[in-house]
């Protein structure tokens, strides 16, 4: 009986599963066929663009430049024991533009951003705004939803770019101006050991979670349910379920990419 009731449970997760996967891949063909046909609303699409890129600078250059500076302490913490000291600008490098660069961006988006679009579509579900925009013929998927998903698939890696410089840059301060590493020295094994692909995957990895972050966010608020304590439950739901996609398609991307 124990065991049938627990095979039960595991069946209706599963079950649940494999909706949740159909009802989002409805929701992103709705999406895509909507946007790619004009008109096409170029304001909000700029307006989103800023929402997204701009307004997303200080939280991801805060992030990323105290994230390479604990970077650069923990390698001398560990690299002094082999005087291997030079090594640390590589695996700086490589750390944030592989790994850390492109995932804390997105985390940071996804806290930020995808609570964001969330709480405000859902905000306007749950007020019945979406069902006024379709009974005056104003297809609410290409209003709302495209340019948010169009925007941060492509500003993410943009992001990701910022984050990779101020995150090298933190690491630098810390090496040359605490730990009395020569400037010139740290400036030429940073750039030695850089490759263009290391800054490709990162870009390519920025993408990805940019459009995570963004269909996750539009998808709950656009389905979250009546009331205040519906859009809180679609809120949670969206930034948690964009932290699990996006550590676990960092884990997938890396394996492809490298």
């Amino acid at each position: 009986m124990v065991v049938a009731k627990f095979l039960e449970k595991i069946g209706r997760m599963f079950i649940s599963f494999l909706t949740s996967i159909g009802s989002i891949s409805f929701f992103l063909v709705k999406t895509i066929s909507a946007g790619v046909c004009p008109p096409y609303y170029w304001r909000q699409i700029a307006n989103q663009a800023i929402q997204i890129g701009y307004f997303s600078l200080p939280v991801v250059g805060m992030t990323a430049i105290f994230t390479g500076m604990a970077m650069a302490l923990q390698c001398y913490a560990g690299f002094s024991q082999f005087t291997a000291e030079s090594g640390i600008p590589s695996v700086v490098m490589i750390a944030m533009t592989r790994e850390l660069g492109p995932v804390l961006t997105a985390l940071m988006v996804a806290g930020r951003l995808g609570a964001s679009m969330t709480a405000e579509i859902g905000t306007m579900k749950v007020t019945e705004q979406i069902d006024a925009m379709t009974t005056l013929s104003v297809n609410s998927y290409k209003y709302l939803v495209f340019p948010r998903i169009l925007t941060g698939t492509l500003l993410l890696p943009f992001l990701v770019f910022i984050d990779d410089i101020i995150g090298i840059l933190g690491g630098y301060l810390v090496c040359v101006h605490y730990l009395d590493f020569n400037a010139a020295n740290y400036i030429h094994n940073t750039f030695s050991s850089m490759t263009a692909w290391d800054i490709i995957s990162g870009l390519i990895k920025g993408s990805v979670f940019g459009f995570i972050v963004c269909v996750m966010g539009c998808y709950h608020g656009y389905f979250s349910k009546r009331g205040a304590e519906g859009v809180g439950r679609a809120t949670t739901n969206s930034v948690v379920a964009s932290s699990i996609l996006i550590l676990l398609l960092d884990c997938v991307l890396t394996f492809v990419l490298f």
